[in-house]
């Protein structure tokens, strides 16, 4: 059990209020009042003394309930195992500083990769999904899941700089392989983003798609970046923003290698896109779509159960009763 607005409950403090003031003082009022013959009202003061007691019930009963209810209580059902059907699939993110290039003004292309993978798993919905981040090395941001709230929080954290700097586009298909590789699913898939210029890791880029095809897995590359290249900002130590020039002064400008990228599908049996074509992410995910798909059971939360609608019906019937009961019963009671 638990409150979405716990606060509310120290509402109940009002209940001790109620006994002193609209209960305890009057029982002392009218006991101050004098008679001359106790005898013949006995029996009629019992009579109300009880329907008091018991309105002065109702009206703690009703109270409780009532703050109770606003509190909104819930029902935390747990886990629960759910059969589902996939495939699964590793988005492999490049997060070099090469990302940062401005090829998409006023954006960049690190931006560009993080929404086109949003908009991907917003697409798929009982489909495993996990996320490997890379640069001079490579590691797994998220491993499969179905939880994709997971995976879009730990893809929103992900930037450049968070590991050291270069392009291990082989290490990170290796990664996501071993990720992939004792899967048993019957359908795998790597989703590769990138600017596609190799130049770190003791794996290249073409060993990385032959451990790929060995496993049956397929690649999809995505490029980023626009023909013609960008410029690479960089930012000094004292927070400035320049641009990365070459040895020889002349300002650096990285480019898309799409030869690699077309290279890595073809060896997989997947296809190269470039992440500014609208239809690539329907082209991708309608194939997927058609990939045999297999069957498995998960760990799922469900979702917590409201308690309010059954409390507050019973809160409003009591507080109901205890107005019957002191503005028509009591009223007659001799």
């Amino acid at each position: 059990m638990r409150f979405e607005q716990p606060l509310l409950l120290f509402l109940l403090a009002v209940i001790p209020l109620l006994y002193r003031f609209c209960y305890r003082e009057g029982r002392a009022g009218r006991a101050a009042v004098s008679y001359t013959d106790l005898g013949v009202l006995g029996g009629g003061l019992k009579t109300k003394n009880s329907a008091r007691t018991v309105a002065f019930t109702l009206r703690v009963l009703a109270v409780a309930a009532l703050v109770f209810a606003f509190a909104r209580p819930q029902l935390e059902r747990g886990y629960e195992t759910v059969e589902t059907e996939g495939i699964d699939i590793m988005l492999a993110l490049d997060i070099s500083g090469s990302m940062r290039a401005e090829d998409f003004k006023p954006r960049n292309r690190i931006f560009v990769a993080k929404q086109v993978i949003g908009d991907f798993i917003s697409r798929v919905s009982t489909d495993r999904v996990g996320l490997v981040a890379f640069a001079g090395k490579s590691f797994t941001r998220c491993p499969l899941t179905l939880d994709y709230g997971v995976v879009r929080s730990l893809l929103e954290d992900v930037d450049v700089g968070m590991v050291e700097d270069g392009t291990a586009i082989g290490l990170a298909l290796a990664n996501s392989v071993a990720r992939l590789v004792d899967s048993d699913a019957k359908s795998k898939v790597i989703i590769l983003l990138t600017d596609g210029v190799n130049n770190r890791g003791e794996i290249d880029p073409s060993t990385g798609a032959q451990l790929a095809a060995a496993a049956g897995i397929k690649v999809y590359t995505i490029g980023v970046g626009k023909k013609g290249g960008a410029p690479v900002p960089v930012i000094t130590d004292d927070g400035r923003k320049v641009y990365a020039r070459n040895p020889d002064g002349s300002l650096y400008m990285t480019e898309l290698d799409e030869d690699t990228l077309k290279d890595i599908a073809e060896k997989t049996g997947g296809r190269y896109y470039r992440a500014t074509d609208e239809q690539a992410l329907d082209e991708i995910y309608r194939r997927i779509l058609e990939m045999e798909k297999t069957a498995f059971k998960v760990k799922s939360f469900r979702h917590r159960k409201e308690v309010a609608k059954w409390v507050l019906p019973a809160g409003l019937a009591l507080l109901l009763g205890e107005i019957v009961l002191v503005g028509v019963v009591w009223r007659k009671v001799p």
